[in-house]
């Protein structure tokens, strides 16, 4: 029998504002980061299944992103996918119960991309996706993976990229 086909989304969260005297994970979004972040939310809707597992990092701007995206799914606030390496978000990834079929990880740079950039190694990468986001990922963009294994399983090279969304 063969492994279903899952969706991972990487979300860098929206632009957050830098005020004085608030430290880096306290940050909140600034004002062109709460527009983004609803756009990056009616994207997700009207082009994936559902969210079925959210992973997000505890940092400000990176809950109010997810508040902003309007989705309907189990969150888990994960205090290691802030300032993480890629191999970090990896293992959290790892930890996902076989029965979420779409997930999405909202964390930071520069762990997202290189996750991405070391997922996509599966027959089917979009290699003008992986071009633009090898480029720059920027804020509120997401990087879709196709994943054909259970989460515990997904390895560097094990996922295709898909798509690579920028919402402005």
């Amino acid at each position: 029998m063969t492994e279903p086909t899952r969706t991972l989304v990487l979300l860098r969260h929206a632009k957050s504002d830098y005020p004085d005297e608030v430290t880096d994970h306290d940050r909140p979004l600034a004002p062109r980061g709460v527009r983004e972040a609803g756009l990056a939310g009616r994207w997700l809707r009207a082009t994936l299944a559902p969210v079925e597992a959210v992973l997000c990092s505890t940092a400000t701007r990176t809950r109010e992103t997810l508040a902003r995206l309007d989705l309907d799914a189990p969150v888990s606030f994960r205090d290691r996918l802030y300032a993480a390496a890629p191999g970090t978000v990896l293992a959290e990834i790892n930890t996902v119960a076989d029965d979420v079929g779409v997930l999405l990880v909202i964390g930071h740079e520069p762990a997202l991309s290189a996750v991405a950039v070391g997922l996509s190694g599966a027959a089917g990468t979009d290699r003008a996706a992986l071009a633009r986001l090898s480029t720059k990922f920027p804020t509120s963009a997401m990087a879709v993976l196709r994943v054909p294994c259970r989460w515990e399983r997904l390895e560097l090279g094990g996922a295709a990229l898909t798509d690579f969304h920028v919402p402005r």
